[in-house]
């Protein structure tokens, strides 16, 4: 029997990497294709707009005084060069390695299903339009990013008030400025490839020992026997994950060695710009050793280059230890944002499966706006025709972009307090705490605001008079007349202070779906909701407009 599954696994891989093979050969040109020239032509035709609203926003927006507008004016053009350089040549990095490897990976996958026929058939298919179609879903979330979530935040940009105090710059710290970032530039490149090219050989050696251990001994994610055969492919394609990280060092030493300018001025001190620049280097070996599992530390100097450490208060106001237990857990992984892969024991596929996927939270952040959608449309707060003029427009300002979330995430988080958890309770009942939340960087800006905004709102212990006006501020932000004069019973409290806090809530929460409007991936999957809404509403009209006949006879 043993020797039996043995051929099979062998058989399974040579049968699965020679038919990837080809339909990377032959799908690959085509997603590769698209995904280059698509995003090349967002790039290329939206730079002069790019250029102008940057130049505007520099110009008019109030967060910056003169001299720091000057300074900025003077970056724009090199900034602008970086990001046509390096967007185009990551826009093809990623059209080779998507076009051509996620059809050869996706045959692999399909020996997951139980089914001897299933696996066949999703051999021959798996990989092959899905591929295509990912290409084009890849520009179309790009083209989003360039094309809205840019803009939104120039817009933010300008329309911050005057009475806010502006970031200021004096002209003596422009010259340190420019000399520290080049200077940051010229050490910490040649520094950080040096650093990756030497470790290299170690990672490439001691992720083959860790992936042939784990195979061989039946752990991590080849415990199940349905995975072996990526085994193979994973230890044959080892070498290019070490050499990604290579290419992702040296490119992130870049921005890392011209932060040294922003360094200069936020501390207002040349000297702690190259001590940022020389703390850089150490703390990308440091993270590199820690990652690798060499030694613990770096014999390289770290200076320190910050006056004081900044405070973490959202730290202190939820959760408390277990809270900044998590952070602090996960603050070797963000250090210096480097990406470098784990080649420490590999979790089972059991194992990470208990983990809360990114993937889970959209899917249950996207039904419950949905749900919500539609008790706002059966109360006649949104109609099908505002809906149909943001999926023609998508005006930012309108109930839809702005009312329909926030109305969805205000429930959610009442979902969550009622539920009596430490974490945030999605609609299928899962809790996402520090402990099991995704460990992705975007979900930082999302997570832990909403977590703190949360442990807020569960402390005032709201009425269900003021839930209900909660709910109508929340609408109102939008500005809609309609949701002003909704009547759901929600009556503003004669308590100042309180309703100061309601609105204040209200403030937040308006503030942290326009950033998650930036997201990547969210315009899509948000348009794909407003279009149930529409079939939604159309199903209804067409059902009341049968019923009616009969009610008249």
């Amino acid at each position: 029997m043993d020797i039996a599954k043995i051929l099979y696994v062998i058989f399974a891989f040579f049968s699965a990497f020679i038919l990837g093979l080809l339909k990377g050969l032959a799908v690959g040109p085509i997603a590769c294709l698209i995904l280059i020239i698509g995003n090349i032509g967002v790039i290329l035709g939206l730079f002069p707009s790019h250029v102008g609203w940057t130049l505007y926003t520099v110009l008019k927006s109030h967060k910056f005084d003169s001299p720091l507008r000057v300074a900025l004016l003077l970056a724009l053009p090199p900034l602008f060069g970086i990001w046509l350089v390096l967007s185009i040549a990551g826009s093809v990095l990623v059209g080779l390695g998507y076009g051509f490897f996620t059809p050869w990976i996706a045959t692999f996958e399909a020996f997951r299903p139980s089914n001897d026929s299933d696996k066949f058939f999703h051999c021959l298919v798996d990989g092959t339009w899905g591929t295509i179609r990912g290409s084009c879903t890849v520009v179309s979330d790009f083209y989003d990013v360039c094309y809205h979530s840019y803009p939104a935040y120039l817009k933010e940009l300008r329309e911050i008030p005057r009475s806010e105090e502006p970031k200021t710059l004096r002209l003596l710290h422009v010259p340190g400025c420019i000399i520290v970032g080049l200077v940051g530039l010229l050490i910490d490149f040649p520094l950080f490839t040096i650093i990756a090219v030497i470790k290299s050989p170690y990672m490439l050696f001691k992720g083959w020992f860790r992936l042939t251990h784990d195979l061989f001994s039946r752990e991590g994610p080849f415990l199940e026997t349905a995975c072996i055969p990526i085994a193979g492919l994973a230890i044959l394609l080892w070498p290019l994950v070490v050499f990604g990280s290579i290419i992702m060092a040296v490119l992130s030493s870049i921005f890392i060695g011209l932060y040294a300018s922003v360094i200069v001025f936020q501390e207002r001190s040349l000297r702690r710009g190259i001590s940022y620049v020389i703390a850089m280097v150490a703390e990308f070996d440091e993270y590199s050793n820690d990652w690798l599992y060499i030694r613990e530390g770096t014999v390289l100097p770290k200076p320190r280059y910050r006056k004081k450490n900044s405070p973490h208060s959202s730290e202190l106001s939820v959760g408390g230890s277990t809270m900044a237990e998590a952070k602090r857990s996960n603050s070797t992984k963000q250090a210096s944002g480097m990406l470098v892969p784990n080649v420490a024991r590999s979790r089972s596929v059991r194992e990470v499966i208990q983990e809360v996927k990114m993937v889970q939270i959209w899917q249950n952040m996207l039904k419950s706006c949905e749900i919500k959608g539609k008790e706002l449309l059966d109360a006649g707060i949104i109609t099908p025709t505002d809906i149909d003029n943001w999926l023609k427009n998508s005006d930012e300002t309108t109930i839809i972009s702005c009312g329909l979330p926030c109305y969805s995430l205000l429930h959610m988080i009442f979902h969550s307090i009622k539920a009596g958890t430490g974490g945030f309770m999605l609609l299928d009942n899962v809790e996402v705490t520090h402990l099991n939340r995704p460990n992705d960087k975007l979900l930082d800006w999302f997570f832990t605001p909403v977590m703190v905004l949360k442990e807020q709102i569960r402390v005032i212990n709201l009425s269900a008079s003021e839930i209900k006006y909660l709910e109508k501020l929340v609408l109102q932000g939008s500005g809609r007349q309609s949701a002003e004069d909704w009547d759901n019973g929600g009556v503003q409290p004669q308590d100042a202070l309180r309703a100061a806090q309601i609105e204040g809530i209200s403030r937040r929460l308006i503030g942290m779906v326009k950033n998650i409007s930036k997201f990547p991936t969210y315009r899509r999957m948000f348009r794909q909701v407003l279009k149930s809404l529409l079939t939604y509403a159309s199903e209804k009209e067409e059902h009341n407009s049968s019923v009616l006949p009969v009610d008249n006879v």
